[in-house]
């Protein structure tokens, strides 16, 4: 099953930008960071960042906004994809989750730590994409495990989040057995709604 096409070209200048800040961002906090230092490493002047950005709070948003808009298209493809098969779905959707988690770590640390310092509008968008991205979630469990109440199912999804969300603060074990482990840990969650 494919679910992105394959990148043959490198990263934008926007695209270094924005994973270089959600690094900084993540390791020292959205204000131990400066326009000067994210422009230092990718390589141009901290003002020659405003030619791509008017400031840190629009790379914050984008950063915030993008990843959420990114699940919820990647479920949504996943959920096309999947023909129907609810079991095929949640093994899907599980394994998109794992890559997030895995690849993208500075970006889970960042919204546990800097969301409240989006403007209103950016958080409330990146709330609405989070409930539909959940709300995909819940359908294809409800579907699986239909006699655990609607309550069990979202709290049980919700759990499974801060599983796979829990990477940053994990020692690695390497990429594969990662992977792995934290496959069967969401599985058995799930699993467990049969008992």
């Amino acid at each position: 099953m494919t679910t992105s096409p394959t990148r043959i070209d490198a990263p934008t200048r926007r695209e270094q930008i924005l994973k270089e800040a959600a690094r900084l961002f993540a390791e020292r906090g959205f204000h131990g960071v400066g326009v000067d230092e994210i422009g230092a490493a990718v390589g141009i002047s901290g003002p020659g960042l405003y030619r791509h950005f008017p400031g840190k709070d629009a790379m914050l948003a984008e950063l915030l906004v993008g990843i959420s808009e990114r699940l919820l298209d990647g479920g949504r493809l996943r959920a096309a994809e999947s023909d129907g098969d609810p079991r095929a779905l949640l093994a899907s959707l599980i394994d998109g989750h794992i890559d997030f988690a895995l690849d993208d770590r500075p970006l889970i640390t960042l919204h546990d730590r800097e969301l409240d310092r989006l403007k209103d509008e950016d958080r409330k968008r990146v709330r609405q994409l989070q409930r539909q991205y959940v709300e995909l979630w819940v359908a294809v469990v409800r579907e699986l495990y239909p006699d655990a109440g609607e309550s069990e199912s979202r709290t049980a999804v919700h759990a499974v989040f801060g599983l796979l969300n829990s990477t940053p603060h994990l020692a690695a074990l390497g990429r594969r057995p990662m992977e792995d482990l934290l496959r069967k840990l969401a599985h058995g969650a799930f699993g467990a709604l049969a008992a």
